[in-house]
């Protein structure tokens, strides 16, 4: 479903705020699948969602999308084939408009230009039942301004319209990271049902180590710009929390040794 060959990505090049955010990444993930995604801060992770989703375009690498080469496509091309929940309740959504009409709004994602869908009788009935199932009473306040409403309401609403025209491709970055812990579970809850139910496939950045864990099918760790581990759903039932974090630890006590080194030698010849 998605083929990622050599995709890199350097911001500011030449300049001294350069910043290498993505090396040569290569990835492919089967249809279906439920990748989540770790990585130290700076690791490239939302990086790589910004790159699948299209929000730049890379300096080398090429990304495809159910057979599809859409490396140089820009997001709004890609519609068609990935819908994404960012972290901010408030994003991807119209605070000023309606459930209803932020809902509808979803419902013709991807379609053409040119098709005006009524937001009719019949259409309130079906956003009504499928906000229902969210089980947070919002379906009685249609048409509340969604601007009003709680970020944990918000975050289920917008998940719920990020699938429902569903996607070939779900991108999550950490979307459950603004919330209160209750808000986030319930969130999580929303993700793991929407996501199996439609058999999504599916990429999510989190900083929870518990929910890298106990998400998805593979946990792909990154840093600095690369993918240095992807761990199998075998693997992720055997690790524990302090197991992942015994390995970032790792990580922190290599570069410090690798620093040392560099430090040592600049002396020694200077």
């Amino acid at each position: 479903m998605i083929v990622i060959k050599g995709l890199s990505k350097t911001f500011n090049a030449g300049s001294v705020n350069e910043v290498r955010a993505l090396r040569g990444v290569d990835l492919a993930v089967s249809a279906g699948q439920f990748v989540t995604i770790i990585g130290t801060n700076g690791s490239g992770k939302s990086t790589l969602l910004n790159a699948v989703a299209g929000a730049f375009r890379p300096d080398a690498g090429t990304i495809a999308i159910d057979g599809h080469d859409v490396t140089s496509q820009k997001d709004f091309q890609r519609a068609k084939y990935v819908s994404r929940v960012f972290q901010n309740p408030f994003s991807g959504t119209v605070p000023n408009m309606s459930i209803a009409e932020n809902m509808h709004m979803a419902s013709l994602r991807g379609r053409s230009a040119t098709l005006r869908l009524g937001l009719n009788r019949r259409r309130r009935a079906q956003y009504r039942e499928r906000v229902a199932a969210l089980e947070m009473g919002l379906e009685d306040r249609l048409d509340s301004p969604i601007g009003t409403l709680s970020g944990g309401q918000r975050q289920a609403l917008t998940l719920l319209m990020a699938v429902m025209t569903p996607p070939k491709v779900l991108l999550l970055d950490e979307h459950t990271a603004a919330l209160d812990p209750k808000s986030a579970a319930q969130v999580i809850k929303l993700t793991e049902q929407f996501v199996g139910q439609g058999r999504l496939t599916a990429m999510m950045v989190t900083h929870s180590m518990r929910q890298a864990l106990e998400l998805g099918h593979r946990t792909i760790m990154m840093h600095r710009g690369q993918v240095i581990e992807d761990i199998p759903m075998a693997m992720k039932k055997r690790l524990g929390v302090d197991d992942l974090l015994d390995r970032f630890d790792a990580l922190r006590r290599a570069e410090q040794l690798t620093d040392d080194l560099l430090d040592d030698l600049r002396r020694a010849y200077l």
